[in-house]
Protein backbone atom coordinates (compact mmCIF):
# COMPACT_ATOMS: atom_id res chain seq x y z
CA UNK A 1 0.00 0.00 0.00
CA UNK A 2 1.25 3.68 -0.74
CA UNK A 3 -0.56 6.72 0.28
CA UNK A 4 1.15 9.40 -1.05
CA UNK A 5 0.62 13.43 0.34
CA UNK A 6 0.65 16.23 -2.07
CA UNK A 7 1.56 19.20 -0.15
CA UNK A 8 3.35 17.51 2.90
CA UNK A 9 4.68 21.07 3.93
CA UNK A 10 0.80 21.63 5.41
CA UNK A 11 2.37 19.70 8.59
CA UNK A 12 -0.64 19.83 11.18
CA UNK A 13 -3.27 18.66 8.55
CA UNK A 14 -0.42 16.06 7.15
CA UNK A 15 -0.13 15.29 11.04
CA UNK A 16 -3.31 14.54 11.13
CA UNK A 17 -4.26 12.55 8.13
CA UNK A 18 -1.16 10.54 8.41
CA UNK A 19 -1.56 9.88 11.87
CA UNK A 20 -4.89 8.85 11.34
CA UNK A 21 -3.67 6.17 8.84
CA UNK A 22 -0.90 4.74 11.86
CA UNK A 23 -4.01 3.92 13.50
CA UNK A 24 -5.54 1.59 11.35
CA UNK A 25 -4.14 -1.80 11.38
CA UNK A 26 -4.99 -2.19 7.37
CA UNK A 27 -3.08 0.88 6.98
CA UNK A 28 -0.25 1.39 8.87
CA UNK A 29 2.22 -0.66 7.02
CA UNK A 30 2.11 1.83 4.10
CA UNK A 31 4.51 3.58 2.66
CA UNK A 32 3.89 7.53 3.46
CA UNK A 33 4.96 9.30 0.50
CA UNK A 34 5.47 13.18 1.35
CA UNK A 35 5.88 15.56 -1.57
CA UNK A 36 6.20 19.44 -1.03
CA UNK A 37 8.40 21.94 -3.41
CA UNK A 38 9.55 23.49 0.37
CA UNK A 39 12.08 21.84 1.33
CA UNK A 40 12.32 23.67 4.99
CA UNK A 41 8.63 22.36 5.55
CA UNK A 42 8.95 18.93 4.31
CA UNK A 43 11.70 18.10 6.25
CA UNK A 44 9.61 19.32 9.07
CA UNK A 45 6.64 17.20 8.34
CA UNK A 46 9.17 14.19 7.90
CA UNK A 47 10.71 14.92 11.41
CA UNK A 48 6.92 14.97 13.19
CA UNK A 49 5.61 11.88 11.41
CA UNK A 50 9.00 9.81 11.27
CA UNK A 51 8.38 10.70 15.53
CA UNK A 52 4.62 9.60 14.90
CA UNK A 53 5.55 6.46 13.17
CA UNK A 54 8.62 5.09 15.90
CA UNK A 55 5.70 6.27 18.64
CA UNK A 56 3.08 3.88 17.02
CA UNK A 57 4.84 1.03 16.65
CA UNK A 58 7.51 1.41 13.78
CA UNK A 59 4.83 -0.18 11.27
CA UNK A 60 5.33 1.41 6.96
CA UNK A 61 7.83 3.99 6.09
CA UNK A 62 8.19 7.61 5.23
CA UNK A 63 9.25 8.50 2.09
CA UNK A 64 10.17 12.06 1.01
CA UNK A 65 10.23 13.85 -2.65
CA UNK A 66 11.16 16.93 -2.38
CA UNK A 67 10.90 19.52 -6.02
CA UNK A 68 8.44 19.03 -9.37
CA UNK A 69 11.01 17.02 -10.81
CA UNK A 70 10.49 14.20 -8.00
CA UNK A 71 6.63 14.68 -8.06
CA UNK A 72 6.28 11.65 -10.90
CA UNK A 73 7.91 9.57 -8.44
CA UNK A 74 6.24 10.39 -5.28
CA UNK A 75 2.88 9.27 -6.84
CA UNK A 76 4.22 6.02 -8.64
CA UNK A 77 2.35 3.36 -7.72
CA UNK A 78 0.17 5.07 -5.05
CA UNK A 79 -3.27 3.75 -3.59
CA UNK A 80 -4.19 6.72 -2.65
CA UNK A 81 -3.39 10.62 -2.74
CA UNK A 82 -4.07 13.20 -0.41
CA UNK A 83 -3.99 16.64 -1.60
CA UNK A 84 -3.83 19.90 0.46
CA UNK A 85 -1.53 22.41 -1.47
CA UNK A 86 -1.48 25.98 -1.03
CA UNK A 87 -0.20 27.79 -4.84
CA UNK A 88 1.34 30.90 -3.97
CA UNK A 89 0.72 30.82 -0.27
CA UNK A 90 0.26 33.26 2.14
CA UNK A 91 2.86 35.66 0.79
CA UNK A 92 2.38 36.56 -1.67
CA UNK A 93 -0.98 35.25 -3.30
CA UNK A 94 -3.06 35.32 -0.43
CA UNK A 95 -2.04 39.16 0.71
CA UNK A 96 -2.50 39.84 -3.38
CA UNK A 97 -6.29 38.00 -3.05
CA UNK A 98 -7.45 40.64 -0.30
CA UNK A 99 -5.43 43.74 -1.07
CA UNK A 100 -6.01 44.28 -4.37
CA UNK A 101 -9.79 43.92 -4.10
CA UNK A 102 -9.14 46.22 -0.88
CA UNK A 103 -8.15 49.33 -3.52
CA UNK A 104 -11.51 48.58 -5.43
CA UNK A 105 -13.82 48.61 -2.31
CA UNK A 106 -14.66 45.08 -2.26
CA UNK A 107 -13.63 43.47 1.50
CA UNK A 108 -13.93 39.98 1.61
CA UNK A 109 -13.44 37.74 5.02
CA UNK A 110 -11.92 33.97 3.84
CA UNK A 111 -11.66 34.66 0.16
CA UNK A 112 -10.73 30.41 -0.50
CA UNK A 113 -13.98 29.52 -2.23
CA UNK A 114 -16.14 31.83 -3.43
CA UNK A 115 -15.90 35.45 -4.41
CA UNK A 116 -13.14 37.05 -6.08
CA UNK A 117 -10.49 35.74 -3.99
CA UNK A 118 -11.80 31.96 -4.85
CA UNK A 119 -11.74 32.64 -8.08
CA UNK A 120 -8.18 33.62 -8.48
CA UNK A 121 -7.32 31.12 -6.18
CA UNK A 122 -8.90 28.17 -8.47
CA UNK A 123 -7.07 29.95 -11.93
CA UNK A 124 -3.59 29.41 -10.07
CA UNK A 125 -4.50 26.28 -8.85
CA UNK A 126 -5.91 23.90 -11.42
CA UNK A 127 -3.26 24.28 -13.87
CA UNK A 128 -1.13 22.33 -10.82
CA UNK A 129 -3.47 19.81 -10.30
CA UNK A 130 -3.58 19.42 -14.83
CA UNK A 131 0.01 18.56 -13.76
CA UNK A 132 -1.25 16.05 -11.61
CA UNK A 133 -3.38 13.91 -13.18
CA UNK A 134 -0.90 13.81 -16.17
CA UNK A 135 1.47 12.03 -13.40
CA UNK A 136 -0.55 10.10 -12.23
CA UNK A 137 -2.39 8.73 -15.58
CA UNK A 138 0.34 7.59 -16.25
CA UNK A 139 2.66 6.19 -12.59
CA UNK A 140 -0.90 5.16 -10.49
CA UNK A 141 -4.06 5.31 -13.04
CA UNK A 142 -6.17 4.00 -10.87
CA UNK A 143 -5.72 6.07 -7.37
CA UNK A 144 -8.25 7.26 -6.30
CA UNK A 145 -7.43 11.64 -5.11
CA UNK A 146 -8.86 13.10 -1.68
CA UNK A 147 -8.89 16.64 -2.43
CA UNK A 148 -8.97 18.63 0.49
CA UNK A 149 -7.88 21.84 -1.23
CA UNK A 150 -9.88 24.98 -1.63
CA UNK A 151 -11.74 26.25 -3.66
CA UNK A 152 -13.17 22.89 -3.27
CA UNK A 153 -16.61 22.63 -5.95
CA UNK A 154 -13.97 24.46 -8.45
CA UNK A 155 -11.22 22.44 -7.88
CA UNK A 156 -12.61 18.59 -7.55
CA UNK A 157 -15.18 20.02 -10.73
CA UNK A 158 -12.25 20.17 -13.02
CA UNK A 159 -10.52 16.90 -12.11
CA UNK A 160 -13.88 15.00 -12.22
CA UNK A 161 -14.51 16.33 -15.76
CA UNK A 162 -11.17 16.87 -17.23
CA UNK A 163 -8.80 14.35 -16.15
CA UNK A 164 -9.16 10.47 -15.78
CA UNK A 165 -8.56 10.38 -12.00
CA UNK A 166 -11.36 9.21 -9.89
CA UNK A 167 -11.89 12.43 -7.47
CA UNK A 168 -13.81 12.77 -4.47
CA UNK A 169 -13.65 16.12 -2.21
CA UNK A 170 -13.95 15.96 1.04
CA UNK A 171 -14.42 19.35 3.80
CA UNK A 172 -14.33 19.04 7.61
CA UNK A 173 -17.58 21.17 8.06
CA UNK A 174 -20.45 18.23 6.95
CA UNK A 175 -18.81 16.16 10.06
CA UNK A 176 -19.60 19.17 12.50
CA UNK A 177 -22.81 21.10 11.04
CA UNK A 178 -25.61 19.37 12.86
CA UNK A 179 -23.97 19.32 16.51
CA UNK A 180 -22.97 22.96 15.96
CA UNK A 181 -26.80 24.07 15.46
CA UNK A 182 -28.00 21.59 18.21
CA UNK A 183 -25.31 23.47 20.97
CA UNK A 184 -26.50 26.83 19.35
CA UNK A 185 -30.13 26.01 20.09
CA UNK A 186 -28.97 24.46 23.83
CA UNK A 187 -29.96 20.63 22.65
CA UNK A 188 -27.12 18.98 23.58
CA UNK A 189 -28.93 16.05 25.08
CA UNK A 190 -30.32 15.21 21.27
CA UNK A 191 -26.77 14.50 20.11
CA UNK A 192 -26.54 11.17 20.32
CA UNK A 193 -27.80 8.93 17.77
CA UNK A 194 -28.83 12.24 15.59
CA UNK A 195 -29.80 11.27 12.25
CA UNK A 196 -29.17 13.60 9.32
CA UNK A 197 -29.39 13.97 5.79
CA UNK A 198 -27.04 16.84 4.15
CA UNK A 199 -26.83 17.85 0.42
CA UNK A 200 -25.75 21.08 -1.83
CA UNK A 201 -22.47 22.41 -3.12
CA UNK A 202 -19.61 22.72 -0.89
CA UNK A 203 -19.82 25.12 2.04
CA UNK A 204 -23.47 25.55 1.07
CA UNK A 205 -24.43 22.37 1.80
CA UNK A 206 -27.81 22.06 3.72
CA UNK A 207 -29.00 20.39 6.77
CA UNK A 208 -32.27 19.00 4.74
CA UNK A 209 -33.12 17.24 7.97
CA UNK A 210 -32.05 16.53 11.80
CA UNK A 211 -34.25 13.77 13.74
CA UNK A 212 -33.36 12.73 16.99
CA UNK A 213 -32.43 8.74 17.81
CA UNK A 214 -36.62 7.69 18.03
CA UNK A 215 -36.73 9.44 14.13
CA UNK A 216 -38.42 12.91 15.82
CA UNK A 217 -37.82 15.82 13.62
CA UNK A 218 -35.85 18.16 15.65
CA UNK A 219 -36.03 21.24 13.53
CA UNK A 220 -39.30 22.87 14.60
CA UNK A 221 -38.15 22.75 18.53
CA UNK A 222 -35.04 24.41 16.74
CA UNK A 223 -36.88 27.20 14.98
CA UNK A 224 -38.89 27.40 17.95
CA UNK A 225 -35.51 28.09 20.56
CA UNK A 226 -34.19 30.27 18.29
CA UNK A 227 -36.97 33.05 17.44
CA UNK A 228 -37.52 32.79 21.32
CA UNK A 229 -33.87 34.38 21.02
CA UNK A 230 -33.83 36.56 18.04
CA UNK A 231 -31.67 34.52 15.67
CA UNK A 232 -29.21 35.55 18.49
CA UNK A 233 -28.75 38.69 16.67
CA UNK A 234 -28.83 40.40 19.93
CA UNK A 235 -25.56 38.68 21.46
CA UNK A 236 -22.76 40.25 20.58
CA UNK A 237 -20.24 36.87 21.49
CA UNK A 238 -22.53 35.07 18.77
CA UNK A 239 -20.54 34.65 15.63
CA UNK A 240 -22.64 32.21 13.95
CA UNK A 241 -25.30 34.84 12.44
CA UNK A 242 -25.41 34.43 9.21
CA UNK A 243 -26.31 30.54 9.09
CA UNK A 244 -28.81 31.16 12.00
CA UNK A 245 -30.36 33.63 10.01
CA UNK A 246 -30.18 31.57 6.56
CA UNK A 247 -32.73 29.40 8.70
CA UNK A 248 -35.18 32.17 9.47
CA UNK A 249 -34.82 33.47 5.59
CA UNK A 250 -34.53 30.05 4.00
CA UNK A 251 -35.67 27.45 6.29
CA UNK A 252 -32.45 25.78 6.17
CA UNK A 253 -28.91 25.34 8.24
CA UNK A 254 -25.88 25.08 6.14
CA UNK A 255 -22.48 23.58 6.45
CA UNK A 256 -20.03 26.19 6.61
CA UNK A 257 -18.86 28.69 8.73
CA UNK A 258 -20.67 31.93 9.29
CA UNK A 259 -17.36 34.13 8.33
CA UNK A 260 -17.62 32.01 5.18
CA UNK A 261 -20.88 32.02 4.34
CA UNK A 262 -20.86 36.43 4.93
CA UNK A 263 -19.32 36.52 1.42
CA UNK A 264 -21.29 33.88 -0.66
CA UNK A 265 -24.34 36.06 -1.41
CA UNK A 266 -25.00 39.39 -1.78
CA UNK A 267 -26.49 40.30 2.05
CA UNK A 268 -24.43 40.94 4.53
CA UNK A 269 -20.92 42.62 3.38
CA UNK A 270 -22.08 45.84 1.69
CA UNK A 271 -20.28 49.27 1.82
CA UNK A 272 -23.75 51.19 1.81
CA UNK A 273 -24.70 49.32 5.19
CA UNK A 274 -21.66 49.13 7.00
CA UNK A 275 -23.79 48.68 10.02
CA UNK A 276 -24.39 45.00 8.73
CA UNK A 277 -20.19 43.79 9.49
CA UNK A 278 -21.06 44.88 13.59
CA UNK A 279 -24.58 43.36 13.74
CA UNK A 280 -23.79 40.30 12.68
CA UNK A 281 -19.99 39.69 14.07
CA UNK A 282 -18.50 39.44 10.26
CA UNK A 283 -14.60 38.96 10.58
CA UNK A 284 -13.39 41.04 7.31
CA UNK A 285 -9.34 40.35 6.21
CA UNK A 286 -9.86 37.21 8.87
CA UNK A 287 -8.13 34.62 6.07
CA UNK A 288 -4.98 36.50 6.23
CA UNK A 289 -5.33 37.02 10.06
CA UNK A 290 -5.33 32.98 10.96
CA UNK A 291 -2.53 32.38 7.98
CA UNK A 292 -0.50 34.99 10.33
CA UNK A 293 -1.30 33.51 13.41
CA UNK A 294 -1.12 30.17 12.55
CA UNK A 295 2.94 30.43 10.73
CA UNK A 296 3.87 31.99 14.31
CA UNK A 297 2.00 29.65 16.04
CA UNK A 298 3.75 26.56 14.28
CA UNK A 299 7.26 27.55 14.73
CA UNK A 300 6.31 27.56 18.67
CA UNK A 301 4.80 24.00 18.58
CA UNK A 302 7.24 22.73 16.27
CA UNK A 303 9.81 23.99 18.40
CA UNK A 304 7.95 22.60 20.92
CA UNK A 305 7.84 19.25 19.53
CA UNK A 306 11.36 19.05 18.33
CA UNK A 307 12.00 19.50 22.59
CA UNK A 308 9.48 17.26 24.23
CA UNK A 309 8.92 14.82 21.66
CA UNK A 310 5.71 14.20 19.69
CA UNK A 311 1.95 13.96 21.65
CA UNK A 312 0.33 10.43 21.28
CA UNK A 313 -1.90 10.87 18.11
CA UNK A 314 -5.40 9.70 18.56
CA UNK A 315 -7.80 8.85 15.31
CA UNK A 316 -9.48 12.21 14.29
CA UNK A 317 -12.65 12.69 12.45
CA UNK A 318 -11.45 13.17 9.05
CA UNK A 319 -12.60 11.12 6.07
CA UNK A 320 -9.10 10.52 4.34
CA UNK A 321 -8.13 7.26 6.68
CA UNK A 322 -12.28 6.21 6.96
CA UNK A 323 -12.36 5.99 2.77
CA UNK A 324 -8.99 4.16 2.51
CA UNK A 325 -9.87 1.99 5.60
CA UNK A 326 -13.24 1.38 3.71
CA UNK A 327 -11.83 0.65 0.46
CA UNK A 328 -8.85 -1.53 1.66
CA UNK A 329 -11.41 -3.45 4.30
CA UNK A 330 -14.73 -3.46 1.95
CA UNK A 331 -16.18 -1.93 5.18
CA UNK A 332 -19.17 0.04 4.42
CA UNK A 333 -18.53 3.62 6.01
CA UNK A 334 -20.75 7.12 5.35
CA UNK A 335 -19.66 10.29 4.26
CA UNK A 336 -20.21 13.52 2.57
CA UNK A 337 -18.56 14.14 -0.24
CA UNK A 338 -17.86 16.63 -3.29
CA UNK A 339 -18.52 14.23 -6.39
CA UNK A 340 -19.83 15.28 -9.89
CA UNK A 341 -23.32 15.65 -10.30
CA UNK A 342 -24.17 12.92 -13.02
CA UNK A 343 -27.23 11.38 -13.04
CA UNK A 344 -28.74 14.31 -11.21
CA UNK A 345 -27.92 13.27 -7.88
CA UNK A 346 -29.65 16.26 -6.85
CA UNK A 347 -32.22 16.88 -9.52
CA UNK A 348 -32.76 20.45 -9.59
CA UNK A 349 -28.68 21.23 -9.37
CA UNK A 350 -26.95 20.85 -13.32
CA UNK A 351 -25.06 17.86 -14.07
CA UNK A 352 -21.72 19.75 -14.43
CA UNK A 353 -22.00 20.65 -11.14
CA UNK A 354 -20.14 19.85 -8.48
CA UNK A 355 -22.35 18.58 -5.28
CA UNK A 356 -22.16 17.51 -1.98
CA UNK A 357 -24.24 14.54 -1.12
CA UNK A 358 -23.64 11.41 1.30
CA UNK A 359 -21.75 8.94 -0.20
CA UNK A 360 -21.29 5.29 0.61
CA UNK A 361 -17.49 4.04 0.45
CA UNK A 362 -17.01 0.38 0.53
CA UNK A 363 -14.64 -2.24 -1.13
CA UNK A 364 -15.99 -0.77 -4.62
CA UNK A 365 -14.82 2.89 -4.13
CA UNK A 366 -16.81 6.16 -3.39
CA UNK A 367 -20.81 5.77 -4.42
CA UNK A 368 -22.96 8.67 -3.95
CA UNK A 369 -26.37 8.71 -3.22
CA UNK A 370 -29.28 10.34 -4.85
CA UNK A 371 -30.79 12.47 -3.04
CA UNK A 372 -34.10 14.06 -5.52
CA UNK A 373 -34.70 18.43 -5.62
CA UNK A 374 -33.06 20.66 -3.05
CA UNK A 375 -35.82 23.29 -1.52
CA UNK A 376 -36.55 25.46 -4.57
CA UNK A 377 -34.36 28.38 -2.60
CA UNK A 378 -32.17 26.36 -1.47
CA UNK A 379 -31.17 25.47 -5.45
CA UNK A 380 -31.67 29.00 -5.76
CA UNK A 381 -29.06 30.10 -3.39
CA UNK A 382 -26.75 26.88 -4.51
CA UNK A 383 -26.91 28.31 -8.39
CA UNK A 384 -26.09 31.61 -7.62
CA UNK A 385 -22.58 29.82 -6.34
CA UNK A 386 -22.98 27.02 -9.29
CA UNK A 387 -22.48 29.72 -11.94
CA UNK A 388 -19.17 31.12 -10.34
CA UNK A 389 -17.89 27.96 -10.14
CA UNK A 390 -18.03 26.78 -13.55
CA UNK A 391 -17.47 29.77 -15.45
CA UNK A 392 -14.20 29.61 -13.29
CA UNK A 393 -13.62 26.17 -14.79
CA UNK A 394 -14.36 27.18 -18.13
CA UNK A 395 -11.75 30.24 -17.99
CA UNK A 396 -9.28 27.61 -16.62
CA UNK A 397 -10.18 25.25 -19.10
CA UNK A 398 -10.15 27.82 -22.51
CA UNK A 399 -7.75 29.97 -21.28
CA UNK A 400 -9.88 33.06 -22.01
CA UNK A 401 -10.13 36.44 -19.93
CA UNK A 402 -13.56 36.58 -20.74
CA UNK A 403 -15.03 34.01 -18.67
CA UNK A 404 -12.92 35.14 -15.63
CA UNK A 405 -14.64 38.36 -15.85
CA UNK A 406 -18.28 36.47 -16.42
CA UNK A 407 -17.17 34.40 -13.27
CA UNK A 408 -16.64 37.76 -10.92
CA UNK A 409 -19.37 39.67 -13.15
CA UNK A 410 -21.98 36.57 -11.80
CA UNK A 411 -20.38 36.47 -8.02
CA UNK A 412 -22.98 37.64 -5.60
CA UNK A 413 -20.64 39.79 -3.64
CA UNK A 414 -18.54 41.12 -6.15
CA UNK A 415 -21.83 41.68 -8.83
CA UNK A 416 -23.46 43.48 -5.92
CA UNK A 417 -20.85 45.71 -5.00
CA UNK A 418 -19.36 46.82 -7.97
CA UNK A 419 -20.35 47.97 -11.80
CA UNK A 420 -19.35 45.81 -14.71
CA UNK A 421 -16.48 47.92 -15.68
CA UNK A 422 -15.03 48.38 -12.32
CA UNK A 423 -14.90 44.09 -11.68
CA UNK A 424 -13.00 44.30 -15.12
CA UNK A 425 -10.20 46.24 -14.22
CA UNK A 426 -10.02 44.89 -10.65
CA UNK A 427 -9.60 41.28 -12.45
CA UNK A 428 -7.26 42.73 -14.93
CA UNK A 429 -4.70 44.04 -11.98
CA UNK A 430 -5.30 41.04 -9.97
CA UNK A 431 -4.29 38.59 -13.28
CA UNK A 432 -1.13 41.44 -13.29
CA UNK A 433 -0.57 41.21 -10.04
CA UNK A 434 -0.05 37.54 -9.37
CA UNK A 435 2.55 36.93 -12.16
CA UNK A 436 3.88 33.68 -13.15
CA UNK A 437 1.60 32.24 -10.28
CA UNK A 438 -1.36 32.35 -13.38
CA UNK A 439 -1.52 31.22 -16.94
CA UNK A 440 -1.50 33.40 -19.82
CA UNK A 441 -5.30 34.28 -20.83
CA UNK A 442 -6.37 35.67 -23.97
Amino acid sequence: MKITFMGAGSTVFARNVIGDCMCVESLRDSVFALYDIDGQRLEESRVILEAMRKAKGGYGKIECYLGVENRKEALRGANFVVDAIQVGLYDPCTIIDFEVPKKYGLRQTIADTLGIGGIMRALRTIPVLADFARDMEEVCPDALFLNYTNPMAMLSGYMQRYTGIKTVGLCHSVQVCSESLLNEGGMQDKLEGRKELIAGINHMAWLLEIKDKDGNDLYPEIKTRLEKLNYKLDDPECYNKVRLEYIKNFGYYVTESSEHNAEYNMFYIKSKYPELIEKYNIPLDEYPRRCVNQIERWKNEYAELVENGVKEHERSNEYASRIMEAITEAKPFQIGGNVLNTDHLITNLPAEACVEVPCLVNGYGVNPCHVGALPVQCAAMNMTNINVQLLTIEAAVTGKREHIYQAAMLDPHTGSELDIDTIKKMVDDLIEAHGDYLPKYN
